[in-house]
């Protein structure tokens, strides 16, 4: 018996593996967002294309089955598909492009250019439902990453493979606050995914917020809020991925998603149409089950990093509600924005006391975490006399660490205070800050 070469093995499988007979399905009804079909032979997540006679057929995703039919969501719009139209499958997930032509680029929710300036002459494709590294293969985080905002490395030191949540309600600073990150940080590339933005928004972003500097280092993902909601769940996975390309070169990547809130209530909206129970405030629990797998994809892998800041648009101010307890859960560590700090002309509005990064006791030296930790009781210190001090009935000398938070408030107050068009360097923040409280790092 003869022995095959090894040589031929990987296009033996290849020939063994391809399909000899294509099978292909057709429309059989479409209710609201869902087209149903009678086929094709596809899985959950696969890639299709609807022939409905026009220049371009509509791409479609499998979301699930009913019996033995088929269930898909467009990609687009669904103008022109009727019953009988022909289903076709790829076998495959939709991939987006890859390399470092992407850089200053600006892409729609599916990887594809949106900026007018041309093809992105891309190096590779990744797919989109990429696999988060294996635990024991991530490598230790280790060091710091500035990010240039006082208020954040002073007490809420992010670090290069960290997950951040930024929670706030809307209209509080969220999206000026990424862009001032975006141009400040220490980081190689940023990926930046903008998922159920009003249209407005997304020039005023690149200009105003993240500013040319910025965008030379940083691919824009994109799905504004009229996009179907399988594009807008998408433009969250199609960031992820390339941000995984990066992550795979060895670089530093700043991964930035405003906000994993739309993206939950797009992936609540698939789940609705395709016949998912409604659980916790209307939310699916498909969104539960997403929300893990997209954000343990961000982190440190065996080369490389992904540091991951999402933000969280809390309804109503409610820090407990279902996706902020969910997000909260998962993340590394949560920045809280203050709608009274930002009603004061304080920005950023950082709310110190009930942020927190968990990971922040490991890259930090002792003496920084002691600075911090002052500056947090000298804060708290006086959250709690803030009221007797307002209408004058506040006594010296009754509390001592309340006479030192008084005398040194407006000095606190001022440094933690910055303008979106000033940086910070990392190790004269820690200075000023020692200067401030009188105490050496």
């Amino acid at each position: 018996m003869t022995v095959p070469s090894p040589v031929f093995k990987p296009a033996r499988k290849a020939i063994e593996d391809t399909l000899l007979l294509k099978i292909h399905g057709r429309v059989t009804q479409v209710v609201g967002l869902v087209v149903e079909a009678n086929g094709p032979n596809a899985r959950v997540g696969d890639l299709c294309t609807i022939e409905t006679g026009g220049p371009e057929p509509i791409r479609a995703e499998v979301v699930g089955f009913r019996g033995d039919r088929v269930l898909l969501m467009p990609l687009g719009e669904l103008s022109g598909v009727r019953a009988g139209c022909i289903v076709r499958g790829s076998g495959r997930c939709l991939q987006v492009p890859t390399g470092d032509s992407l850089l200053g680029r600006t892409l729609n929710g599916l990887g594809e250019p949106m900026d007018g300036l041309g093809p992105l002459h891309a190096t590779g494709v990744y797919p989109v439902y990429g696999t988060p590294p294996n635990a024991m293969e991530r490598t230790m985080i280790q060091h710091p990453l500035p990010t240039g905002v006082r208020a954040i490395d002073l007490s809420l030191t992010i670090a290069e493979g960290q997950r951040m949540g930024i929670f706030s309600g809307s209209g509080v600073g969220k999206s000026t606050l990424l862009g001032m990150i975006a141009r400040n940080a220490e980081s190689d590339v940023n990926v930046i995914a903008l998922v159920g933005e009003r249209g407005r928004e997304v020039r005023e972003f690149i200009q105003q917020d993240l500013g040319e500097e910025g965008l030379k280092r940083s691919v824009i993902v994109c799905a504004t809020s009229e996009q179907p909601a399988l594009v807008r769940i998408k433009a969250a996975l199609t960031a992820t991925a390339i941000a995984e390309s990066f992550r795979d070169q060895g670089k530093r990547v700043l991964l930035m998603m405003d906000s994993v809130t739309r993206f939950c209530m797009a992936q609540r909206e698939v789940g609705l149409a395709i016949g998912e129970p409604p659980s916790t405030r209307g939310y699916t629990p498909s969104v539960f089950a997403m929300l893990p797998k997209l954000m343990e994809r961000a982190g440190n892998g065996k080369v490389g990093s992904i540091t991951g800041l999402y933000t969280i648009l809390v309804e109503g101010d409610d820090q407990n509600e279902p996706i902020a307890d969910a997000s909260r859960s998962i993340l590394d560590g949560h920045i809280v924005l203050s709608r009274k700090l930002n009603s004061k002309g304080h920005y950023p509005p950082i709310d110190v006391l009930q942020s927190l990064s968990r990971v922040m006791p490991m890259i930090v030296t002792e003496k920084h975490a002691d600075l911090a930790r002052d500056l947090r009781e000298l804060i708290a210190a006086y959250s709690d006399i803030e009221d007797l001090v307002s209408i004058g009935a506040y006594k010296p000398g009754s509390k001592p660490i309340a006479d030192r938070a008084l005398a040194k408030w407006d000095a606190i107050n001022g440094f933690l205070r910055q303008k979106k068009s000033e940086a910070s360097d990392f190790n004269t923040t820690l200075w000023g800050l020692e200067e401030i409280l009188g105490e050496k790092v």
